[in-house]
């Protein structure tokens, strides 16, 4: 294809195709087959009793369940795409006619039992169960002793699910478990498939010998239900790990007491025990465990050998020999976790440090894993004082490291990281500190009071200055991409009406339903236009453009292979580019605090660590491609109820342990040229407004120099939101007040012109 000039894809639209030999690439066979890859390596084995998987040649099984025809590919809302198709479980199976026999019959009950449901409104996803006609449970039985459960779960953004007996999320409907009964009582071999989004009860058939084996499919995309029937029948060896822990109660959760307790806010009282953090450390919590962080097993075996640890400058090394040891291929996730001394500062027993996926193993090959983390990285955040106030700090003692395949499965290794006296390893400005959090978590399982404060946010000065000078012949934008004009001089070209209508959306062009950036078209500036995700390019539907479903992100995690999802990131990309759309809204990475949150789905993992490293590798694919990503939601999105209103209260630790940690490593590893604030309040602060986040964390102590932009049709400021260092407002309707604040000289030309130079230097960077 003859090259473009500059912007021509956003100025004229013109869908041309990117593939080799003027093929279309959106939706291609090629990017189909990865999504499928993914869902392959994203596949959890929970449980396997007496090697009944994989399915022996010429197995035969009978599938129950409303979800084999009901298969959920994505979540709903901005994370939803359209493809041209979905395979759902009964075809994917049919699909392996060669390997395994399906009782037809059964399955077409299911089959007219959705559509009907479907025709009378019913949403998929959110069919009820259906009864077991005893007829058919008759002729299944005498067909087959193998039988096949399959459960799935639907959530959406704007709304959590609840566990409170009108929807069962979490544990078993009736329904379920009245079908469940049905089938372990009357098949020798019962294996469960899981098409979920997010965490839900795994008790129910991790201890129940009536049920042999267990897949977690996740919400695997267009051919995420064919990638179950390959791990079924053998053809691909499962290799996916949880980045979630199994609790046993929803109730376990220590997020759970509080999550509904108010639409208004939401007290973090278990501070930075999340997740593992919680469960590893918290006496007697351990053994309400079903299956730890980490966890996975496979259809082959795997031997962790000659693993050792060193120490050089600042930097500690662990390498380790991976060999499979049984009969089949497949790859091993090695990980790497520590435990930090106990001290004046509260610390969880385990922390992941590193991770990396061996290549695909055959029986007796071997593998040396070097991983590698900074001493730093082990360090706690003190925002008490304990011992030096406002800073990250490595407490005196001895650091232990631990490598193995999952958090409970791990050795400790003879080195030992040695500090004689406590080290500062970064002194800080207290930021974002809660006013009224009342409690939070020990290690010990008590809780500590937090007294209330009164806290005033610091404000910061806008350094940028720009004057109104209009030019006798006016320039143009890409006159500062050819260097004949400066960025600041182009901008001085610009009016104050000009400069405010930069900093709200455009409307739709194109393909493109969620608006655009930029957009004054007598000073040539284009207009970009966005895209939701991060399953895919969400196209709507009436466009007639399909693009590929990825599986969502919290199976691109349980992948552990962040070159797998870089590849999902180039992928997307490509697809937007395609259609001409220049940024696209992924990837989100706020962490599974609780089960209910209704966006879990798009979200990675309840490990930060896990979260940022696979952000990262997700802005580079897209990005390297010339497509803007926008990393999502800044910050502490952990809930959808009252979303543009509730206020999440948490302690400065836990903000930057915890829920600010994966934006961080993604911000330093990958260099996002944008960044999505969220609806939400934090310690009482909308984080669209929040400067302290945005100028004083973001931009003043990770080094973003990118763009912010809020959420569509947020509850906020705009005056407020550009003051504070949040640039963009979305989408095209919402300009609100910068305007007349702007004439009533509560907001100067240099904060808005600054907001602009940000947004400018996003475009002269597209292609």
């Amino acid at each position: 294809m003859a090259k473009m000039d500059k912007w021509a894809r956003i100025n004229y639209k013109p869908v041309l195709p990117l593939g080799e030999n003027n093929t279309k690439i959106t939706g291609c066979r090629e990017h189909v087959e990865l999504s499928r890859t993914v869902a392959e390596e994203g596949t959890v084995l929970l449980k396997n009793e007496c090697e009944l998987l994989p399915l022996k040649k010429g197995s035969r099984v009978a599938v129950f369940g409303k979800a084999q025809i009901d298969y959920v590919k994505v979540g709903g809302g901005s994370g939803d795409v359209f493809s041209e198709y979905t395979v759902n479980i009964y075809e994917g199976l049919k699909q392996k006619s060669e390997s395994v026999e399906v009782f037809d019959a059964l399955s077409e009950y299911y089959k007219e039992y959705v559509a009907l449901a479907y025709k009378d409104g019913a949403k998929n996803g959110m069919v009820p169960e259906a009864n077991v006609p005893e007829e058919l449970l008759r002729e299944a039985k005498s067909f087959t002793d193998t039988a096949i459960i399959t459960i799935c779960r639907y959530s959406t953004e704007g709304a959590d699910r609840r566990n409170d007996g009108t929807d069962d999320y979490f544990t078993l409907s009736r329904e379920e478990r009245e079908m469940v009964n049905a089938v372990t009582d009357n098949f020798k071999h019962v294996i469960v498939l899981l098409n979920v989004g997010a965490m839900i009860d795994t008790s129910w058939f991790a201890a129940n010998e009536k049920i042999d084996a267990a897949l977690m499919i996740w919400q695997g995309g267009m051919e995420g239900a064919l990638a179950a029937a390959n791990i079924l029948v053998g053809e691909v060896t499962p290799s996916g790990k949880l980045v979630d822990t199994c609790a046993m109660d929803f109730g376990d959760y220590p997020s759970s007491e509080g999550f509904h307790e108010s639409p208004d806010y939401v007290k973090y009282t278990e501070d930075i025990f999340v997740g593992y953090r919680y469960f590893e450390t918290v006496p007697g919590k351990s053994e309400r465990v079903v299956y730890p962080f980490g966890y996975g097993l496979s259809y082959t075996t795997f031997e962790f050998t000659d693993a050792e640890a060193a120490e050089n400058d600042g930097e500690i090394t662990v390498s380790v020999n991976v060999k499979n040891t049984g009969k089949r291929d497949g790859k091993e996730v090695v990980q790497v976790y520590y435990s930090a001394p106990k001290g004046k500062m509260t610390k969880p027993a385990l922390e992941l440090a590193a991770f990396a996926k061996t290549k695909l193993l055959k029986p007796g090959e071997m593998q040396t894993i070097v991983l590698k983390y900074a001493a730093k990285d082990m360090a706690s955040y003190d925002d008490m004082g304990d011992v030096c106030k406002s800073a990250w700090v490595l407490e005196a003692g001895e650091y232990k490291v631990f490598v193995g395949a999952s958090v409970r499965d791990v050795c400790e290794l003879p080195y030992k990281y040695n500090l004689a006296e406590n080290v500062i390893v970064e002194k800080l400005t207290e930021y974002c500190p809660p006013k009224n959090l009342g409690k939070r978590l020990t290690a010990s399982g008590e809780y500590v009071s937090v007294p209330e404060r009164v806290y005033e946010s610091k404000r910061f000065a806008t350094e940028y200055v720009n004057e109104y000078k209009p030019a006798e012949e006016r320039p143009r934008l890409i006159d500062v991409y050819k260097g004949s004009i400066t960025l600041d001089e182009f901008i001085s070209t610009l009016s104050d009406e000009e400069l405010i209508s930069l900093l709200c959306g455009k409307v739709s062009q194109g393909v493109a339903n969620t608006g655009g950036f930029g957009g004054v078209s007598q000073a040539g500036i284009p207009t970009p236009m966005t895209a939701d995700g991060p399953a895919g390019v969400r196209i709507n539907r009436g466009t007639g453009v399909r693009t590929t479903a990825f599986p969502v992100a919290t199976m691109i995690a349980c992948t552990w292979n962040t070159e797998l999802c870089e590849k999902v990131g180039e992928a997307g990309a490509l697809e937007a580019l395609e259609n001409n759309l220049s940024i696209w809204l992924t990837p989100a990475l706020n962490i599974h605090r609780s089960p209910l949150c209704g966006r879990n789905f798009e979200y990675y993992s309840e490990d930060p660590f896990v979260s940022g490293k696979m952000a990262a590798a997700m802005v580079r694919g897209i990005q390297s491609k010339g497509v803007v990503a926008t990393p999502k939601h800044l910050a502490c999105n952990n809930k959808e109820t009252n979303r543009k209103e509730s206020d999440s209260v948490l302690s400065e630790r836990a903000l930057r342990e915890i829920y600010l940690r994966g934006f961080e490593i993604c911000v330093r590893e990958s260099r996002p040229k944008l960044i999505m604030t969220a609806y939400n309040r934090f310690n009482g602060v909308r984080a669209s407004e929040n400067a302290e986040l945005l100028c004083g964390i973001v931009r003043g102590e990770w080094g973003f120099d990118g763009l912010f932009t809020t959420d569509w049709n947020n509850a906020a400021s705009q005056t407020t939101e550009v003051l504070a260092g949040n640039d963009i407002r979305m989408p095209h309707h919402t300009r609100f007040d910068l305007g007349e604040q702007y004439k009533c000289g509560n907001v100067s030309r240099n904060s808005i012109a600054v907001c602009v130079k940000r947004l400018l230097e996003m475009i002269l960077w597209l292609k």
